[in-house]
């Protein structure tokens, strides 16, 4: 049944105005700052980012931008250009390359506790899905998924069960870690006039725990499938890889994206990362 789940997540701690962490929670609510994680690709930076930080200005308060790699000073110049950043901060070191969890957590978790940070955004990207979960441990926050709608500074509208309910989940941790659903918010503009100040990131003992071996990506002039406005998605009536062909037609003459059903991915008719 497709309906509106309200779900509230409540910790007995914040229930007592008399303890330590309720008086933090307080304090936190009465000067909100965002975060916004853009992960690099090389000199450049994944436009899913422009989303997460038109979601984040839905906050009030100041939203900054952390720009994390070994070209991130080069990235940072066009992040700083983004409408509604208040400054990007800049941790140019390899160690932050490829978006690995132990490093870039560890960043964010330092720069939450150095800016008095309540909410972390990241886009609802293999980049965001690796590191934020980590982070969200770090920082003992229950992560808040894929949102889609921000009702409050602690209330939030995310699909569940395959996307066949919605659920509008009020998160009662000092801290929220969000991912965002791209395709649910615009993105930010950018102009020459914007210009964020830029400053340099603390510097962690961060030591990778894991080795980045290599990247095996499927290239083509389509539109990035999560992203996309429009999406032509093929299933099992294709009866074939060949006939799969016929998406691809169709999807190159409307400019969309190619999805695939699990049912076409299964039987061999297109590549994995098509899924939908």
């Amino acid at each position: 049944m497709l309906g509106s789940i309200r779900c509230a997540l409540a910790r007995n701690s914040i229930l007592k105005p008399q303890s330590t962490f309720g008086r933090f929670y307080v304090h936190q609510r009465c000067g909100l700052a965002s975060l916004v994680y853009v992960e690099t690709k090389g000199s450049g930076f994944d436009e899913g980012a422009l989303n997460a930080i038109s979601a984040a200005r839905k906050l009030s308060g100041p939203v900054s931008a952390v720009v994390a790699g070994s070209e991130a000073d080069v990235a940072a110049k066009a992040v700083s250009k983004i409408e509604g950043l208040s400054k990007v901060i800049v941790a140019k070191d390899g160690i932050y390359d490829h978006a690995l969890p132990e490093t870039n957590a560890g960043l964010l978790k330092a720069l939450q506790e150095k800016e008095n940070i309540t909410h972390i955004f990241a886009p609802h990207s293999a980049a965001g899905k690796n590191v934020l979960p980590r982070l969200a441990a770090l920082l003992d926050s229950q992560q808040i998924s894929d949102i889609v709608a921000i009702e409050s500074e602690d209330t939030f509208v995310r699909p569940v069960y395959a996307g066949n309910a919605i659920a509008t989940v009020k998160s009662s941790d000092p801290i929220k870690v969000i991912t965002v659903r791209t395709t649910a918010f615009p993105a930010a503009g950018s102009s020459d006039s914007a210009a964020a100040p830029t400053e340099a990131a603390p510097a962690i003992d961060a030591a990778p725990l894991s080795k980045w071996i290599k990247e095996d990506v499927v290239k083509n002039d389509r539109p990035d499938l999560s992203s996309a406005k429009r999406v032509v998605s093929g299933g099992r009536a294709v009866k074939s890889a060949e006939g799969f062909n016929a998406i691809y037609e169709l999807a190159d003459k409307l400019g969309a994206a190619v999805g695939a059903s699990r049912a076409a991915v299964d039987a061999g008719y297109c590549d994995n990362s098509l899924q939908v």
